[in-house]
C-alpha cells in the first residue's frame, strides 16, 4: 500500500521542505495548515485551525494517513501558554485521526530547548546544560511545551498502536518565507540593509557562540530524517538528534556570510548588540531596497525573525548537538553548513526576495 503522510504545518520551513521530499519519494501527501496558500506542487492542501477540533474532523473527513508529521507549532506569550496550545493541537489532530486506524507512524518535530529549557532558567540558575547534547539526557524539572507535545504523542501511540519518533534539530536553516523562526532570511536581510546603508554586519551574539563550536540542521537533512525514521524499523519509538554533520565556528561563519554579500563585518567585541531592536526599525529602508531592486513586495516583518536569531546567537554558552545515535543505526545524510546558507541565499535571489 502507498504511503500517505499528513504534514501538519505545511507552510513553514520544516513542514514545506519534507513534504517537497516526500513527493519527491513517491509519497501521497496532505498538507495541512491554517492557511495553505503557497504549497509544494502535488500536496493536496488541507485547510484547518489545529485548535478547532471540529473544524478538523470536517476538514480531515477524507483523509486517511499512514505517517503523520507534526512540524510546527503556536508561539504565546507565557511558556505555561506554549504548554497549553501545543499539546491541545498534537491532541487535536490525533483525536480525530484515531477512529480511522489508519496511522502506522507519527514523527513530532521539537528541538534543542528540549535539552537547554527557556534562556532564562540558565541565566537565572547559572546552571548550564551538559554538551554536546544526547538524546538520553533526562528532562528538565522546567516548564517544556516540547515534554507536552511528546506526551500526547506517547498517550496516543498506546491507545492506537502507531509507532513514533522525534526529531529534534539546532537552529533550521533554509526556505520558507513568513516562518516564526528563520535565521537564514533574516541575515541574508540583515546583510543587504547593512549594505544599502554602507554599514557592517555587527555580531548580535555573545562572546560564547563567536567562539565556541557550533551546529545547525538543513531542513532537507530534516526531512529525510524523518522519512528514514518513519520507515526503518530499527528507528521507530526512538527520538534522534537532527543536524548537518559538520561543526563551525560562528566567527568564521559570519566572515563568509559578509563576504558572500559583499559587506564589512564587525565580530564579538565586549558586549551583546541584539538584532531585534535595530532590524525592526528598517522597514523604510527595506521598502527602498525592494523598490530599487524590483523585488517581491514582501515587508519586512513577514521575513525575519530576529527574536529568534538573538535567541540563538545570544546564548552564554557553547552549544552543539551529538549525532552518534542515528548514525549507528544507518543515517548518513550530511550538508555542508557553509552549503546550506549559500544555496538559501541563491534561492532567495532567484525569487526576487533579496537583491
Amino acid at each position: 500500500m502507498k504511503n500517505i503522510a499528513l504534514v501538519v504545518g505545511v507552510t513553514g520551513l520544516a513542514g514545506s521542505n519534507l513534504a517537497k521530499e516526500l513527493i519527491t519519494q513517491g509519497w501521497g501527501v496532505y498538507g495541512l495548515a491554517k492557511n495553505p496558500k503557497e504549497v509544494v506542487m502535488g500536496v493536496i492542501s488541507v485547510a484547518a485551525d489545529l485548535l478547532d477540533k471540529e473544524g478538523l474532523i470536517i476538514a480531515l473527513k477524507e483523509v486517511n494517513p499512514t505517517h503523520v508529521f507534526f512540524t510546527t507549532w503556536m508561539r504565546k506569550n507565557t511558556e505555561a501558554e506554549n504548554i497549553v496550545v501545543n499539546a491541545t493541537l498534537v491532541r487535536n489532530v490525533l483525536d480525530v485521526l484515531a477512529p480511522k486506524q489508519s496511522v502506522k507512524h507519527v514523527a513530532l518535530v521539537t528541538g534543542l530547548k528540549h535539552y537547554l529549557g527557556p534562556f532564562e532558567s540558565y541565566v537565572n540558575t547559572g546552571v548550564l546544560p551538559i554538551t554536546p547534547v544526547r538524546e538520553e539526557h533526562p528532562r528538565l524539572n522546567l516548564e517544556n511545551f516540547y515534554y507536552a507535545q511528546e506526551d500526547e504523542v506517547y498517550h496516543a501511540s498506546v491507545r492506537d498502536g502507531f509507532t513514533w519518533s522525534i526529531h529534534r534539530p539546532h537552529t533550521l536553516v533554509g526556505h520558507a518565507v513568513g516562518n516564526l523562526m528563520n535565521m537564514g532570511i533574516t541575515l541574508a536581510v540583515y546583510a543587504n540593509i547593512c549594505k544599502e546603508e554602507g554599514l557592517a554586519m555587527v555580531w548580535p551574539g555573545s562572546e560564547a557562540q563567536w567562539n565556541g563550536i557550533s551546529d545547525v540542521t538543513d531542513a532537507t537533512v530534516l526531512a529525510k530524517q524523518l522519512i528514514w525514521a518513519s520507515t526503518t524499523d530499527t528507528a521507530k519509538n526512538q527520538a534522534f538528534n537532527v543536524t548537518n554533520g559538520d561543526v563551525f565556528r560562528w566567527k568564521w561563519l559570519w566572515e563568509e556570510i559578509a563576504n558572500y554579500f559583499n559587506v564589512p563585518f564587525e565580530g564579538y567585541n565586549g558586549s551583546i548588540k541584539p538584532l531585534e531592536p535595530h532590524l525592526l526599525t528598517k522597514a523604510e529602508v527595506w521598502q527602498r531596497i525592494i523598490d530599487n531592486n524590483e523585488l517581491q513586495a514582501i515587508p519586512l516583518t513577514k521575513l525575519v525573525s530576529p527574536w529568534h536569531t538573538d535567541a540563538d546567537l545570544g546564548r552564554p554558552i557553547e552549544v552543539l548537538t551529538d549525532m552518534s545515535k542515528s548514525r549507528k543505526l544507518g543515517f548518513s545524510e550530511y550538508k555542508s553548513t557553509i552549503d546550506s546558507f549559500i544555496d538559501l541565499f541563491e534561492r532567495l535571489r532567484e525569487e526576487k526576495l533579496i537583491p
